[in-house]
C-alpha cells in the first residue's frame, strides 16, 4: 500500500485516509491504485462492516493531479481513476466520509456514492470541471441532480463556485457539519455504530437503498469517454497554462 494511502482497521471500520498534505492532497494515479487496492481488501475483509474516507493536513483533498492527465491518459477499464469510480459505485459495505478544508473535484463527487458524509466547518466544496475545460466525473452528471435538483446541480457543475460546509448540509450533500476538531471523532462515532449494526439487515437496507448501479456504472463510461476527449482540447490547454502562469499546481 502507498505511504500516501493510510489504512487502518478498528471496532469493524477500516479507515482509508489520503496522506498528501504537502500537496494538499491530490490524488495521483499510483494513490489511485492504492485506494482500488484498499477497498477491495475492505470488502474482502468479513471483520469490516464499514469503510470511512478522510485526509490528512489542510484539506480533504484538492481533486486530481492534473499532471497525472498531461501526458495522453487513457480513460478506459484499465485506468485507475476509472477503477476507483466503479469500485465506489459497486462496494458492497457502507461507505462514510469526513470532509474537512479544500475538497475539490473528485473530492466532491467520491462523496456521491457515500452513504453518510461528516463535514468540518472549514470546508470549502468545488466542482470547477468545467473552468477548467472538462465535465463532470464519477457519474456526478447523474447523481448529483438527483440529490440536490437539476437546476442546482447545474450552477454547481456549469459555474464551479466554491460552496461551504452549511450550504452543502442544506443540499443533503452532507449528514452533518461539526467544528473541526470534533471532526474525525464525530466521523468514527457514526462509522462504529453503523458498523455495530446486525450485518444482513445493514447490507440488505443499504442495497435497497442503493438500487441497481447499472446507471451509475454507464454513466461513469459516458462521462470518462467525454473527459477523455476533452483531456485534448485546447481549453484544457489553455486551463493548464493559465494555472502554471499563476504558479498553481496540477
Amino acid at each position: 500500500m502507498s505511504a500516501q494511502i493510510l489504512v487502518s482497521s478498528a471496532d469493524g471500520v477500516c479507515e482509508i485516509r489520503l496522506n498528501r498534505p504537502e500537496k494538499r492532497n491530490a490524488i495521483t494515479l499510483a494513490m489511485y491504485e492504492a485506494l482500488c487496492s484498499a477497498l477491495a481488501q475492505a470488502q474482502a475483509d468479513t471483520t469490516v462492516r464499514a469503510v470511512l474516507l478522510g485526509g490528512e493536513g489542510a484539506g480533504f483533498t484538492a481533486g486530481n493531479d492534473l499532471n497525472d492527465f498531461l501526458g495522453g491518459l487513457k480513460f478506459d477499464g484499465d485506468n485507475p481513476i476509472i477503477r476507483l469510480m466503479r469500485s465506489l459505485a459497486t462496494f458492497g459495505k457502507p461507505l462514510l466520509a469526513a470532509a474537512h478544508g479544500q475538497t475539490v473535484g473528485i473530492g466532491v463527487t467520491l462523496l456521491l456514492h457515500c452513504d453518510l458524509v461528516v463535514a468540518a466547518r472549514s470546508t470549502v466544496f468545488s466542482m470547477p470541471f468545467v473552468a477548467l475545460g472538462l465535465v463532470p466525473e464519477a457519474a456526478s452528471s447523474l447523481l448529483l441532480p438527483r440529490l440536490v435538483g437539476q437546476q442546482r446541480a447545474a450552477e454547481l457543475l456549469l459555474l464551479g463556485k466554491p460552496f461551504d460546509a452549511a450550504s452543502a448540509h442544506s443540499m443533503g450533500l452532507v449528514n452533518r457539519v461539526v467544528e473541526d476538531a470534533e471532526l474525525i471523532g464525530e466521523a468514527r462515532t457514526l462509522a462504529r455504530a453503523i458498523a455495530a449494526q446486525p450485518l444482513a439487515a445493514l447490507l440488505a437496507a443499504r442495497r435497497l437503498l442503493r438500487g441497481d448501479p447499472a446507471q451509475v456504472l454507464a454513466r461513469i463510461d459516458a462521462e470518462a469517454k467525454i473527459f477523455a476527449e476533452r483531456l485534448q482540447s485546447e481549453e484544457f490547454r489553455a486551463a493548464m497554462r493559465a494555472r502554471q502562469a499563476r504558479g498553481r499546481p496540477g
